[in-house]
């Protein structure tokens, strides 16, 4: 693939994690403004040269950052209705102040292959033993200019601390709804296998029809779509499941179909990127009686990432270091009848990136963080490709750098290799985690979100970048 290099030319600095990186118009405006969300709860823009703060919702954040600073709660994501301008409603998605729970395990869990009772607990007592608790809400932005919540959509108890989804809210331009990506709830090898599960809501892809005004006041909490009152379930497909964790969804206009692109974030040894056109969505009141009269559901299209039984194109193993040889790996296949029950009808991957890669022209990746489509010509090299990013190059101590990379989809849809997208930018003695990837409406521009620290008690040190030729 032909080698591509660009700059990074810095849009605002100085604040917390950039999540979530949007473009909207706000009504009564005339041009597009950079929404720029943070993980700690602020909502800023960027406007007439400078940042403005268009809502901050910090007092209703859990308290992020107990545990060592990391944390994987928090504004998770940010939504702009299609039609914003006229209706101003816009979709927030957070972790809620005061709703810390014990957890769901012990935080030493790890499935051990030679010890069967590791491999399928059950989470039980879950009204008790969780972490803490989603909600995805609708707000309104006011003829004064002041965001108002207007209702609560759902409310989703979340079992570990990790794996909620990051920039999780993006519209569908082929069906006009709401798309939720929800991680399969956290610890490591989805310990109780919810992703597989068609009544479990974590680990799916949902649509959520918004145009569907059903107000219920103070909705219950829940973790599975049949504790959801009717109206409720009315409103929700499910696109796809075997989701681990996601980093959004992002759509491409081609002919006259959508490419769908999203990423899944690996286990312990790759990263995959996955593109799809046609699709099946199931409702969820289908999926409910399927449930109830134990029926066999015609899944014919509808989509299988294949977690927790593959990562990627390969089956799920637990690695550990080899007892004769420490400069090898012993790998263990940890979830064979869910490898064997997936593997014909999971999809395969566009692109996967390894978290170890000696190649000089490829890198080892940690984590996915970011997916977009970009059509632009301002980066010739980039035009209809799709582009990623990863958290942190496992070769770029002493500092920390992310990476960019690119692929394409093939013409006879099969899987593609990627290209490193060379950066012309001096972080200097500065670590630079790149923690988001966000375009504007018409995909042709390109922004990245770039960290100085992964600790949220470590303010400050974020820096917005448009990605340039």
């Amino acid at each position: 693939m032909e080698k591509v290099k660009v700059r990074l030319r810095p849009i605002v600095s100085k604040i917390n994690l950039p999540t979530v990186l949007k473009t909207a118009i706000l009504p009564g405006d005339s041009m597009e403004r950079l929404f720029i969300a943070t993980l700690v709860g602020e909502i800023f823009y960027i406007g007439n040269g400078g940042i403005k703060t268009f809502l901050d919702i910090r007092p209703q954040i859990l308290k992020l950052g107990a545990s060592g600073g990391y944390d994987e709660r928090g504004l998770l994501g940010l939504a702009f209705h299609p039609e914003f301008y006229y209706n101003g409603l816009f979709y927030l998605h957070y972790s809620v102040a005061g709703t810390q729970g014990p957890g769901a395990l012990p935080e030493s869990f790890r499935p051990d292959p030679c010890d069967p009772s590791t491999l399928n607990p059950k989470w039980t007592n879950r009204e008790t033993q969780y972490d803490h608790i989603d909600t995805v809400e609708e707000w309104i932005l006011h003829s004064n200019g002041q965001p108002q919540k207007r209702r609560t959509l759902l409310n989703l108890r979340r079992p570990f601390m990790n794996h909620n989804g990051v920039n999780s809210l993006n519209f569908s331009p082929e069906t006009g709804k709401l798309v939720l990506t929800t991680g399969d709830g956290g610890a490591g090898y989805d310990p109780f296998n919810l992703s597989q599960d068609n009544m479990e809501i974590a680990g799916k892809i949902i649509e959520m029809d918004v145009t569907k005004n059903t107000f219920i006041n103070s909705p219950p909490v829940v973790t599975r779509f049949n504790e959801l009152p009717v109206p409720i379930q009315e409103t929700l497909t499910v696109m796809a499941k075997g989701v681990r964790n996601m980093v959004g969804i992002s759509f491409q206009r081609y002919y006259h179909q959508y490419i769908k692109y999203v990423g899944n974030v690996g286990q312990d040894l790759v990263e995959s990127i996955f593109s799809f056109g046609q699709f099946k969505s199931i409702p969820v009141t289908q999926l409910f009686q399927a449930s109830i009269r134990n029926s066999k559901l015609d899944q014919e299209g509808f989509i299988n990432f294949g977690w927790r039984g593959w990562e990627g194109s390969f089956p799920t193993s637990i690695i550990k270091e080899c007892s004769t040889n420490p400069n090898l790996e012993e790998k263990s296949i940890v979830y064979y009848n869910e490898a064997l029950n997936t593997s014909a009808r999971r999809l395969q991957p566009l692109t996967s990136y390894f978290h170890r890669d000696q190649r000089p022209d490829r890198f080892g990746g940690t984590a996915l963080t970011g997916v977009q489509a970009y059509i632009g010509n301002g980066i010739p090299g980039l035009t209809g490709s799709v582009v990623f990013t990863d958290l942190a190059r496992k070769d770029s101590q002493p500092q920390v750098r992310g990476a960019l990379a690119y692929t394409r989809v093939k013409p006879d849809g099969k899987q593609n290799d990627f290209s490193v997208i060379q950066i012309d930018y001096d972080f200097g003695s500065q670590s630079a985690f790149y923690v988001s990837l966000g375009t504007n409406l018409d995909q042709t521009r390109l922004f990245l979100g770039v960290y100085g620290s992964m600790k949220v008690t470590d303010v400050n040190q974020g820096t917005v970048f448009e990605i340039i030729q």
